[in-house]
């Protein structure tokens, strides 16, 4: 089984390391560099479906309910905790 905690905690890793602080002083990322990213793509075998998860815990937040490679690309994704 997968365990899903540790999903989403690897998620914001990533975001971290491929983010930049908005002016909020969240770390935030565009969908299509997460989803473009060689380490990611190798970590999550369902970014999509990581995301889904850590926005439900919110850990996470951006617009819509899926996001899709292309269509999404310049969607935000702000990590909430840090």
């Amino acid at each position: 089984t997968m365990n899903v905690e540790h999903e989403v905690n690897l998620l914001a890793e990533e975001i971290r390391r491929l983010g930049t602080k908005n002016a909020d002083g969240q770390v935030s990322v565009k969908f299509g560099v997460l989803f473009a990213d060689e380490k990611c793509a190798n970590l999550f075998e369902a970014l999509v479906g990581t995301l889904k998860a850590a926005k439900r815990r919110k850990v996470v937040s951006y617009q819509g309910e899926l996001l899709l490679q292309g269509v999404h690309d310049n969607v935000d994704i702000v990590l909430l905790q840090d």
